[in-house]
């Protein structure tokens, strides 16, 4: 289904479909009216906002009632008006000869269908009728009863498909929550907003729980307050949507009440009891305490308009959770002061030590002499040196607004948009011991010191359209744009090569993402073919653009702390005659054992200093970028009812990128009602997707930590090179190539009664040319002279690792039971089944001269790699849940069950048995309350993980920077929290 398509052909392609859509029969528009209405409970006589009134099988035509339930629409005599809304009966009205309605809807709790919009571009389907899996979530209805405060980890826990690991360290992997569909890469699932496409995070992520690179939006960045539902279609459409749309689609729709306040105050925190760890652990006082207010209000804009503003506050505090090792804090050589400078003089670093030795104080100079000795005189304990994991602490501010007015009866203004600041401050980076000379600086850190990893992100989004008609045809044009800048930091750091004249505090760069879309859209419903036709078309312009920004020099640069320049010809020697140390203490000699003969002016590198800033290092000028990208598409989407029980879509995308070519994709899908409560349905599509423009450029040099033959983690610097940098080409590492992907679905809807509904839908996602990335070379593995290129580090790129393949069950049942005085039960089970799997491994014929051929192809793509994409997740996830109301009270809880997970090392014993660890099955428990103060006012409490179950504990040796497996629920344990709640 893929062919190369050049650039100049997209335009009159387009072109061509709308002359042949214009050319079709047209209704006559002559008979159309404006028709107005009201919408209230049956009863109670009380407006209801939000209403969906639509024309039936028009994907144009409707409207949502406003805060006093009206609505206003064009509508012709024969149409019939479909009024629904959640948790009330749905309507069908015959318009005819009336231009005013009064609508009463009766409450029903069983009654829980919505319209969709995400996944067809006829407006008027329901969940069950849609013919692909799709997920309606009121995000404005179940955020007062969760515990969870953000988008993403409230989706986690209420799809099952959907996931959003939360990392509790490693570099900048904390700093943006990567959200997955169907356990795939982050970057393949498309996020849009108001059926927009939203701009991803400037950050690349370098770990992720299916082992590969990836871009990810920052849902993180939208205001909660903002989103009325998010719909997530559960099926590959990048024929319909663009590159992107592998696994699916989750399509934000935003607010658009007026005239109402709704506002919350939460307040939690984590219980932090330690976990099972036992002394590896220390037990601390609750942590991780979160603060937030959010609010929305609408205005309206002379009775034909409305801007809906929504603001949120946010204040996280960092959770810890320390690795309390036994590594070695203070070697020999600083316990005894044996160290010296480049000149040779002593530097002391145990002063306790001098101080005992002039009282003559035997006793104390012998355990001042041993590492446990000097601790205690320092009033120092083993959990002063630990590694911390934990949730970053965060402050955000975001502001969204969403607008719309209408120009006369057929034309309607909108645009929608926001802006966020989040500073975050992550734990990423091991602590630098004074037994690790290479960096260290007594005079600043005498004990050690702990770098942090921060970020300062600025986000802006906006987007401007009009709708209209162009005689039949209705018509969307639009433009948006999307800005995310990162600021990254380091604090409590040193560049040791510096000495005591380094900065602690660094700025180490910018990245910046930005992504203009410009798209027109045109569609249409034929009434009178078969039993209705949606045609749509258009065309799309994205033009994008990434760029590295260098820090400031002190955190990329080599200092000359360890730089000696020679005085005078002569020996290499101290003022006391002896040679010169290194930065381990050892005599520099030549090979007979005698001092280095030197020459004036000479410089001699005596000590090894570690360059740039620790743990992270900064962005230079070798580092810089800025990359531009253009994408032309144009496509054609078309849904037709053969039959009313019979329905078959279909869509052709043409699309062209200014970097690797042109591509054709499509896409089948069907619907067949076997009755009116059971239906089958599938598709079939194929996808593509170009690397990143982050994927392509990223490069950048980081502290990697690798378990010595005592099993202590040893420093280890890494590039990361980009696959067109002279590193890659001499290795023999080619250019990266797009994927390409084929999806399949089949699946079945149920509704035997009214508020009991049932989905279960397969599918299978292959994947060629999948991009992970590699282990790390070294020059003196790969030889030919490879050091000139990589110096004394080592090198890893991004390539295309394999073909892949995702496949699973979906299952998801709703049952809603009203019960008699106002009380209702709703029950939730949602299941998903996975499996991963690495059909063909790849590799290339590099240019390596000490390595063996099995050995190149495990550095390609290693089997800790391969094991994270195919068990490094759970493979089952399932979410059960009851919810309880009656009157003003209300409660809900939630059970989610996480499969096993088996991390693959590659690291082995002696006897060649690697240390890979299967995490058995967890499950957690999610419980609230909720009740009504008054009308305006209600007050929740609640928890999550409420049992504190954390997760297994990592065998030793693969004990690092974790503790415990980050791949279920994480180890934060047990989270506790309280809301207010007001509606105005």
């Amino acid at each position: 289904m893929q062919r190369k398509l050049r650039r100049h052909d997209i335009l009159p392609v387009a072109v061509i479909l709308f002359i042949m859509a214009a050319m079709s029969p047209m209704d006559v528009w002559a008979q159309a009216k404006r028709i107005t209405g009201k919408v209230y409970t049956s009863g109670a006589s009380e407006a209801l906002q939000g209403v969906n009134v639509l024309v039936k099988g028009n994907s144009r035509k409707g409207a949502v009632t406003d805060n006093q339930g009206m609505f206003s629409l064009e509508a012709l005599p024969t149409d019939i008006l479909v009024v629904s809304f959640i948790g009330f009966k749905a309507q069908e009205i015959k318009v005819g000869d009336k231009t005013n309605f009064d609508i009463p809807l009766e409450e029903d709790a069983t009654q829980l269908t919505e319209l969709v919009v995400t996944g067809t571009r006829n407006v008027g389907r329901t969940i069950i009728e849609s013919p692909v899996p799709v997920d309606v979530i009121s995000i404005k209805d179940i955020m007062g009863s969760l515990p969870q405060m953000d988008l993403a980890q409230m989706l986690a826990v209420v799809a099952p498909s959907f996931n959003s690991v939360r990392s509790q360290g490693g570099d900048l992997n904390s700093h943006v929550d990567p959200v997955q569909l169907r356990n795939m890469a982050p970057n393949q699932i498309l996020v849009l907003v108001n059926g927009k496409r939203r701009h991803t995070s400037a950050l690349l992520i370098t770990e992720t729980a299916v082992g590969s690179p990836s871009t990810t939006v920052d849902l993180m960045t939208i205001p909660v307050s903002a989103i009325d539902r998010v719909e997530i279609l559960r099926d590959g459409a990048a024929a319909q949507y663009g590159s992107d749309a592998v696994a699916g689609v989750v399509n934000i729709i935003l607010k658009k009440g007026t005239n109402k306040l709704t506002a919350s105050l939460t307040g939690g925190g984590y219980a932090n009891t330690g976990g099972q760890a036992g002394a590896l652990t220390k037990t601390g006082k609750p942590d991780g305490f979160n603060y937030q207010f959010d609010a929305n209000y609408g205005f309206k804009i002379a009775e034909k308009g409305f801007l809906n503003i929504s603001g949120q506050i946010t204040q996280r505090r960092p959770t810890l959770r320390p690795f309390v090792n036994d590594w070695g804090f203070f070697d020999n050589t600083y316990l005894n002061n044996l160290r010296t400078d480049k000149n040779g003089n002593p530097v002391i670093t145990n002063p306790e030590l001098i101080s005992a030795q002039v009282a003559g104080n035997t006793s104390l100079m012998t355990s001042l002499k041993t590492e446990d000795g000097l601790m205690s005189a320092r009033g120092l304990t083993k959990a002063d040196f630990a590694v911390y994991a934990g949730m970053p602490a965060i402050t955000l501010g975001s502001m969204f607004y969403n607008a719309g007015y209408e120009i006369n009866p057929t034309t309607t203004f909108y645009s929608f948009g926001g802006a966020s600041y989040k500073y975050l401050e992550g734990f990423s980076c091991y602590f630098r011991r004074p037994a690790q000379t290479d960096r260290f600086n007594y005079l600043l850190y005498p004990n050690g010191y702990r770098p942090q990893m921060t970020s300062n992100t600025s986000d802006l989004s906006n987007t401007v359209g009009i709708k209209s008609k162009m005689g039949e045809f209705n018509v969307d044009f639009s433009n948006t744009f999307g800005s995310n800048t990162m600021r990254i930091g380091m604090v409590n750091t040193i560049n040791a090569s510096m000495g005591s004249n380094s900065p602690v505090n660094m700025n180490i760069g910018t990245h910046q993402f930005t992504q203009n879309s410009t798209n027109l859209d045109f569609s249409r419903y034929f009434k009178g073919v078969m039993n209705g036709l949606n045609v749509a078309f258009g065309a799309e312009m994205r033009v994008e653009n990434y760029k590295i920004m260098k820090g400031q020099e002190e955190s990329y640069t080599y200092g000359d702390a360890g730089i000696l320049t020679v005085g005078q010809a002569g020996l290499l020697v101290g003022p006391d005659g002896k040679p010169l140390e290194n930065e381990a203490s050892a005599p520099i000699v030549d090979a007979t054992g005698k001092p280095l003969s030197v020459y004036a002016g000479q410089q001699v590198t005596v000590k090894n200093l570690s360059a740039n800033c620790q743990c992270f290092s900064g962005f230079g000028p070798k580092n810089e970028r800025n990359e531009f990208r253009t994408t032309m598409a144009a496509y054609l989407d078309a849904e037709l009812e053969l039959t009313r029980n019979f329905l078959v879509a279909g869509a052709f995308r043409l699309e062209n990128y200014s970097d690797f070519g042109g591509v054709t994709i499509g896409k089948l899908a069907a619907r067949y009602s076997i009755s009116k409560t059971l239906s089958i349905r599938g598709s079939i599509a194929s996808g593509f997707r170009a690397p990143s423009l982050q994927e392509l450029n990223y490069t950048h040099t980081a502290t990697a930590f690798v378990p010595d033959a005592n099993g202590i983690p040893q420093p280890l610097d890494v590039t990361t090179y980009p696959t067109n940098s002279t590193a890659a080409r001499v290795l023999g590492i080619k250019g990266l190539k797009q994927e390409q992907s084929r999806t399949y679905g089949f699946g079945l809807t149920y509704q035997p009664v009214r508020g009991f509904e049932v989905t279960v839908d397969a599918y299978q996602i292959d994947v060629d040319n999948r991009i992970f990335q590699t282990s790390y070379f070294n020059a003196s593995e790969v030889g030919n002279n490879y050091q000139e290129v990589i110096g004394d580090g080592e090198a890893q790129f991004f390539v295309n690792g394999a073909d892949v393949r995702s496949k699973g069950i979906e299952v998801v049942g709703n049952y809603s039971l009203a019960l008699p005085k106002d009380k209702s039960l709703t029950f939730t089970l949602a299941a998903i089944l996975s499996k991963n799997s690495v059909l063909n491994r790849k590799s290339l014929n590099l240019n390596v001269a000490n390595l063996t051929e099995d050995q190149v192809v495990e550095k390609y793509l290693s089997r800790s790699v391969i094991g994270q994409f195919e068990t490094g997740t759970p493979r089952t996830k399932l979410i059960a849940s009851v919810a309880y109301r009656f009157n003003k009270f209300d409660a809900m809880l939630r059970g989610t069950y996480f499969g096993s997970v088996t991390e693959r090392s590659t690291s082995a014993d002696n006897d060649g048995n690697y240390y890979d660890q299967t995490f058995s099955g967890q499950a957690i428990f999610d419980l609230s309350f909720g009740y009504s103060i008054n009308r305006n006012v209600k007050i929740s409490i609640g928890g999550s993980n409420i049992f504190d179950k954390y997760p297994q504990i990592l065998r030793p040796e693969n004990q690092g920077f974790y503790l415990y497996s980050n791949n279920q629920q994480g180890s934060n344990g047990a989270y506790y929290y309280g809301r207010v709640a007001f509606n105005f």
